[in-house]
């Protein structure tokens, strides 16, 4: 942009000299340094003589607001006394875990908490937390894999289908699943969520558009997998056109990848600054909803948990077509997400970071490890973990422990013992890291019940 633009030219234009000036450079600086200054300088005058038309705008939308209704930056202090919570499986949980609800539960949005028994400690928020808030979302509370999920999809081929065919599901998974930074498909598929007027409309998703489209349908690194497996089904939905048995199935865990991990990174950064708090709990910043960033982030978190949902359904397209079998039913759930719902008769914004919902009635997956059984679950509706249940096993030994602790040839007996087909997968992902899942299950049998297993056979992870 010729001629830098400084807040000497907004105040020739009429702004008042506050933090709209700042907002408005700041933005211009980010979004549209390469125009022309008189350009943007007449946008700025159309937006100081009716700031109301630019309310929800991707890039004068903050500065409208800056004019109209600021958003007040002040060192926000904490409850002296926690929120209600409860805890479901205290004994299995790490203490500094517990610590973290409890420094969430004195934020002064915070009305409501609950601790599901695969928690443990994480950043901010602890992995297994669930947040009730008042009108507030909390970044870090979500996740930065906004949207990480489970997919399950069930075939009406018997579980003997994967005697003598090890080979051909090793090659279909090796062919048409990709993972971590750099694997992308090289046939690409299109997605209606590329046609969404959003990603024109927020600045930051234009940016990472080309990005999110180049990673539709892959998997990310870490605890991410596709596996083929066995699912018994004790109980069954008139809906799933099954009776009661064994069945060739597909299960898949991963999230928004590059997409919500950007949209992570970039609203914690503005949380941060807009919401200063006590440094133990600096990383439970959050976006008001009546503010522009508030409004913005929640549109972008909603897009990126549509997105990871459409990888996943690219994912098991993609295995159906090379098994040439039609799948006869799919259950899915987000793990990492907030949501608007009435609790205790009001509306709130429930953060689940690595909880699953389990409002009654509701259908979810949760898995164990690569040697364990994951369970097909319908919610009891328990007000008391929030509807909510746990994401998986949870972690009873972190990342580096294991490099430290567990050798590859430890890890492999273990997946020959247990007759498991592993491609990829590092040691920080091994059976052995992981709590176990009967023992979580059973601490949650008031917030979920259980209507089958999948037990893992071939399992894919990044290498």
């Amino acid at each position: 942009m010729g001629n830098k633009i400084s807040g000497k030219d907004f105040i020739k234009l009429g702004f008042p000299k506050n933090n709209s000036i700042n907002i408005a450079i700041g933005q211009i600086h980010r979004y549209r340094k390469k125009e022309k200054k008189q350009t943007i300088l007449n946008e700025a005058k159309e937006v100081l003589l009716e700031p109301e038309k630019y309310i929800g705008h991707g890039i004068w939308g903050k500065v409208a607001e800056g004019l109209i209704k600021p958003v007040e930056v002040r060192l926000q202090e904490l409850k002296r006394t926690r929120s209600p919570f409860s805890i479901f499986g205290e004994n299995e949980i790490d203490e500094q875990a517990k610590f973290q609800l409890y420094d969430a539960l004195k934020l002064p949005i915070s009305v409501k908490g609950a601790l599901m028994p695969d928690a443990h400690s994480g950043y901010g928020l602890p992995i297994g937390g669930v947040l009730a808030t008042d009108n507030a979302v909390i970044p870090y509370g979500v996740g930065v894999d906004i949207g990480c999920r489970m997919s399950l999809s069930v075939y009406d081929l018997p579980a003997s289908f994967l005697k003598g065919k090890s080979h051909q599901l090793i090659q279909i998974l090796q062919d048409h699943t990709k993972f971590g930074m750099y694997e992308t498909h090289k046939l690409k598929a299109d997605h209606e969520i590329f046609e969404r007027s959003i990603f024109d409309e927020i600045p930051i998703l234009k940016s990472l558009k080309t990005k999110a489209y180049q990673q539709l349908g892959t998997s990310g690194g870490g605890n991410h997998f596709v596996e083929f497996g066995i699912v018994k089904l004790d109980e069954v939905k008139p809906e799933w056109n099954l009776i009661p048995g064994e069945y060739l199935a597909v299960l898949s865990h991963s999230g928004s990848r590059g997409l919500g991990a950007n949209i992570a990174k970039h609203y914690t950064y503005l949380a941060a600054k807009q919401c200063p708090l006590p440094k133990q709990v600096q990383h439970l910043a959050w976006l008001d909803l009546d503010t522009h960033d508030g409004q913005e982030y929640w549109a972008a978190m909603n897009l990126a948990g549509d997105y990871a949902k459409a990888c996943h359904d690219d994912i098991h397209r993609r295995i159906a077509k090379a098994l040439g079998k039609r799948i006869v039913f799919n259950i899915e759930n987000h793990h990492n997400f907030a949501w608007k719902e009435m609790v205790d008769g009001m509306e709130r914004i429930v953060h689940r970071k690595g909880a699953t919902p389990a409002g009654e009635g509701v259908l979810g997956i949760i898995p164990g490890s690569m040697t364990a059984n994951g369970y097909i679950v319908e919610g009891l509706g328990n007000e008391l973990s929030i509807n909510s249940a746990s994401h998986g096993a949870g972690r009873k030994m972190s990342r580096a422990k294991c490099k430290s602790t567990i050798t590859k040839s430890f890890m492999n007996s273990q997946l020959k013992d247990a007759g498991i087909e592993l491609i990829g997968g590092s040691v920080d992902e091994a059976p052995f890291a992981y709590k176990n899942i009967k023992t979580v299950m059973d601490l949650q049998t008031e917030l979920v019940k259980v209507l089958g297993t999948f037990t893992p056979k071939i399992v894919r992870m990044d290498k």
